[in-house]
This record gives C-alpha cells, structure tokens and sequence, in this order.
C-alpha cells in the first residue's frame, strides 16, 4: 500500500510535470538570461521585467519584484546574476504564501463560482475525490440549473466518487437546490457539502444577484456551518483571469482560488499576479485530466517544481 511519504512524492512530480509549458516559458527563459549576462546591469534587470510580463505575472506585480530585486541587489552588493535566481524564488514564494494554515473545518459548505468554461464542475468532482479518500463524508449539490447537461455531468462524477447529488430539474432555482442540499447535509451529518453554481457572465448583474441569494440560503439555513466560497479561474486565460476574480470577489466574498489547466499554459506567471493582486489564497491548483491531478496548493512546491528543482 502506498504510504504518505510515496504520494507527496507522486504528487510533486506530477506538479513537476504538469508545470512543463510553464517552466519552458517562463524560467527556462530566466535561466537563459541568468547565462547570458553572468552580471548585473539595467539591461538584465529590463530583460528580466520583460520575461515577467510576457509571462503574465502582471505590470504591477512585476514592477515590485523588479524593484526589490534591485534594491536587494544593491543592497548586498550582489555581482552575480546566478544569485538572482535564489532571491527571484525567495520573492515568488513570499508572494504566493498564505497567512494561515488551510485546515479544513467539519462541518463545510463550500460554494463553488466561476465563469463558464472554466472547470468548476470538474473541480468539485475532483474536490469530491479528494475529500472522500481522506475520510470524510461529501454530498454535492448541481446549483448550476441553466447550463444543459451540468446536473448530468456532476452526477457522472457522483457515480466515479461513490458521491450522491441533490438536483432538481433543469431551469430551476438554484437557491431551491441548495436549500434542498443544505438539508440532506444536516440531517445526515455531511462533512463537506459542494454547491455547483451557474456562470453566465454576461448576464452578470443576474448571476451575482443569485449567487447572493444562495449564500444567504447557506448562512440561514446552517448558520454553524464553515463556509468557502472557492473561485474557480481558468490559467490559460491569463489577465482574463485577474479581471474576473476581482468580480466576484467584490459580489461573493470569495475565500480561496482554484486555477485550473496550469498544463496548458506557458504563462504560469498567472498565478502570481493573481494572488498579489487579490490577496486571496491559492487553495487548489490542477495540473492535468486525471483524478487526482487538482491539488492542495503549497507554494514550495510550486515554486520548486516552476523552476525545475528537487524539493
């Protein structure tokens, strides 16, 4: 049987491999650079920013690792520019860490939003996966009743997991669907309850009016549950990304973020620019197709597996 040490393990190296496009777009140019000027001058530093920005970390983002990077430089009189890939990690790593530790709270309802497309479904399947096989009881619920076929694509997962699903017919209300959720949750002792919820942004005034109504069927109806409202973000649509998280964050209060389909982009500075201009913690990534490919996001090892290193 594999033990915990073995699935860390597999875990980073799946990280490692899924990080592929990004390390090719994004650090391996850092390390070609690093090469190529062996010093440091205003050129480096200008070449640098650039890789940053293309690599979608961001103009603001970039601008302050750009700046502490030079006052850092200056500072310890630094000549060498294979030091600035330590210090370059150190600042990411800073960047992405979260003040607290994520423990999570029994009994949870957690609130899954997003624009369509960008894998929320597939996300609270996996959520569902992960949960179970650490031993926790999960009940999903389908609140996105408007997209044709959402329902039938959660319970397919339901069937994969061994995770029932509480829906309704489509063009329901989806507040009535959770409120039917919420109800089964409590009544069986549910650890982790997960709401799909529709992601009609261009109707958004609509969608934000009932992903409200939702969270207060949620804080009425189980007041002493925790509850997350995780954003769901797609990496391959790069500043996209930023602009719709700062929309529901500002509706929903959004608690933590998942960024899905990192294999697919070479722009893996996405991350970076989310959650330095969001200040809400990275709770999940996805790295692949698989099952098991949606992990707990831990900024070392992001950093490490970004930048090709051992852990």
């Amino acid at each position: 049987m594999e033990n915990k040490k073995d699935r860390k393990k597999g875990f980073f190296s799946r990280l490692k491999e899924g990080l592929d496009k990004a390390r090719q777009g994004f650090t391996e140019r850092v390390d070609e650079l690093i090469k190529y000027y062996r010093e440091i001058d205003d050129d480096f530093f200008d070449e640098l920013e650039e890789i940053l920005i293309t690599a979608d970390v961001g103009v603001n983002t970039t601008m302050e690792i750009v700046d502490e990077l030079r006052d850092q430089v200056k500072e310890k009189k630094i000549g060498d520019a294979e030091k600035i890939r330590n210090l370059l990690k150190e600042k990411i790593t800073t960047i992405l860490a979260s003040e607290e530790d994520y423990d999570i709270k029994t009994p949870s309802v957690f609130l899954v939003v997003g624009v369509n497309g960008v894998g929320k479904t597939t996300t609270i399947g996996k959520l569902a996966n992960l949960y179970k096989n650490q031993g926790k009881s999960v009940l999903m619920a389908a609140g996105d009743t408007f997209r044709a076929a959402a329902a039938d694509q959660l319970k397919i997962w339901g069937e994969r997991t061994g995770v029932q699903v509480i829906s309704q017919k489509e063009g329901s209300d989806p507040a009535a669907v959770i409120f039917d959720a919420v109800q089964a949750a409590r009544s069986r002792n549910i650890d982790i309850l997960l709401c799909d919820t529709a992601g009609r942004l261009h109707s958004k005034k609509n969608l934000m009016m009932e992903l409200e109504k939702i969270n207060r069927v949620i804080d009425r109806e189980y007041p002493e549950a925790h509850k997350e409202v995780l954003l769901v973000l797609d990496a391959t649509t790069g500043q996209n990304a930023v602009a719709q998280a700062k929309l529901f964050k500002e509706a929903v209060g959004v608690t933590g973020i998942v960024l899905t389909k990192l294999d697919g982009t070479a722009k893996g500075g996405i991350i970076i620019a989310v959650k330095s201009e969001l200040d809400v913690p990275i709770r999940f990534i996805g790295v692949g197709e698989q099952v098991n490919d949606l992990q707990p996001f831990v900024p070392e090892d992001f950093v490490n597996a970004l930048f090709g290193d051992d852990k």
